[in-house]
């Protein structure tokens, strides 16, 4: 019945008369549920104080901590043409095993002998080096001789000028001795004329005087000839010793070009040995790298080029190895905003792919399938999807990680950062705040400290 008047029923009848009402106004629910709320309340403002370990979640993938342990690609330095594989996909190999040959397609290394002709080569050009400088020794003594037999003229010519020079100062003292006999010659004859005319003296001792003064007059004559004589002597003297001089001066000249001319033959042959020996040793290298040699003990993961008489380029990828000696990390990537919350040795947690895990990120403790892992580089720049890497290795004081992980596996890691209490933590979160800015023990030191990571 539809209540459309101000008249009450209730007003007009006691319901609790009736058992229905007793039934409900009697029995005292609405109490029980008012202390279960109460009991609720203290329970979540008990939670609420509880502490919570604020942390930030990101992923990864596994790899290793050294660049030498990590999967690598071999190629080729050389271009060539694949004759036979060795090994196959999934097998293990030493460092130093043979993976493949390969020949040569260049027409300038198909002489199978051209490592030992050049080795024929290089001493024959080491004999040339050999007979060069010889020649030079040679030249060099021959100069030596040269220039003891100059010295030897030189004296022989010096000396032959002073013997000259002595002769002309005795033959001028004679031709003087000479012209005084012929004047006193002539002054007997003069005065043997006149006393003739005079009747005192004989025409024989006119004509003897006669004689004697033509017989002066002869000697100095011939004197002056001889005096005239030494002088060109002389002067043929001093001019062997200039043609000495300039005769042995050209000598020199020609064994001095000689010298230089063996020399520089000797050093271009010489540089033709180094060219050879460069060339011998290059060729040894290339025939070395006919064959592809593991660099290390690992595993053939993926052979890139297949089949038997493909050609490939130099530097072309080949297969794919797989160290097998290696020492596992997590690399993850995060936020620029969290990068200034991360230190290194900070302690992080790591929940592999393919290992069941229980996490609670709030409280670490009681998660269940999770690793610990530390901080042991952040990277200084950002990478090309606009985060930054962070490179994490397995805590020597946790747990060991599963030996069955791979590398390249993925991974789902949580860093540990400060401790608040939850209901701190739910405010943060409804208010999209970042974590607390802190600094944990030991990572407070400098801004130069943290740059160094």
């Amino acid at each position: 019945m539809l209540n459309i008047s101000h008249n009450h029923t209730s007003e007009q009848i006691d319901i609790k008369k009736f058992k229905s009402g007793q039934h409900i106004f009697d029995i005292q629910y609405h109490k029980i549920f008012k202390k279960l709320l109460l009991v609720f309340f203290i329970i979540i403002g008990i939670i609420m104080l509880l502490p919570w370990t604020q942390s930030i979640s990101s992923s990864g993938s596994v790899t290793t901590i050294k660049p030498g342990q990590r999967p690598q690609t071999l190629q080729s330095q050389i271009p060539g043409r694949i004759e036979e594989w060795f090994v196959q996909e999934g097998d293990f190999v030493k460092q130093g095993d043979t993976i493949l040959r390969i020949s040569e397609i260049k027409s300038e290394y198909f002489d199978t002998q051209l490592t030992a002709r050049t080795g024929n080569q290089i001493t024959a050009k080491t004999s040339s080096v050999e007979a060069y400088k010889n020649k030079v020794n040679a030249l060099r003594n021959q100069i030596s001789a040269l220039q003891q037999e100059r010295r030897l003229k030189l004296e022989q010519a010096e000396n032959k000028l002073i013997q000259s020079r002595l002769k002309v100062t005795t033959d001028s003292m004679d031709l003087e001795a000479a012209k005084i006999n012929a004047t006193i010659a002539e002054t007997q004859y003069q005065r043997a004329v006149t006393l003739e005319k005079e009747g005192l003296k004989a025409v024989k001792d006119v004509e003897e005087k006669y004689a004697k003064l033509q017989d002066t007059q002869a000697k100095l004559m011939s004197l002056q000839n001889k005096f005239l004589s030494t002088k060109n002597e002389v002067i043929n003297s001093q001019l062997a010793i200039s043609t000495i001089s300039a005769t042995y001066n050209d000598k020199f000249a020609k064994s001095e070009s000689d010298l230089y001319t063996a020399q520089s033959i000797g050093y271009n042959a010489e540089v033709e040995v180094s060219k050879l020996e460069s060339s011998l040793a290059n060729y040894t290298k290339r025939s070395s790298l006919l064959y592809i040699t593991a660099p290390l003990d690992g595993y053939i993961n993926q052979t890139i080029k297949s089949g038997v008489g493909e050609t490939l380029k130099e530097g072309e990828q080949l297969v794919n190895i797989m160290p097998a000696n290696y020492e596992l990390a997590v690399e993850m990537y995060v936020r620029p905003i969290d990068l200034p919350l991360l230190h290194k040795g900070e302690k992080v947690r790591v929940q592999f792919d393919g290992w069941p895990a229980i996490v609670f990120s709030g409280w670490p403790n009681v998660s269940y399938g999770t690793y610990g892992a530390k901080i042991i580089a952040v990277e200084n720049f950002i990478s090309s999807n606009g985060m930054y890497r962070v490179l994490l290795s397995p805590d020597e004081t946790d747990v060991e990680w599963p030996e069955a992980i791979r590398v390249g596996s993925g991974a789902q890691t949580i860093a540990l950062l400060d401790n608040v209490p939850i209901w701190y933590e739910l405010w943060r979160q409804i208010n999209s705040f970042p974590p607390n800015f802190y600094q944990p023990a030991g990572a407070s030191k400098s801004k130069t400290d943290k740059n160094s990571y």
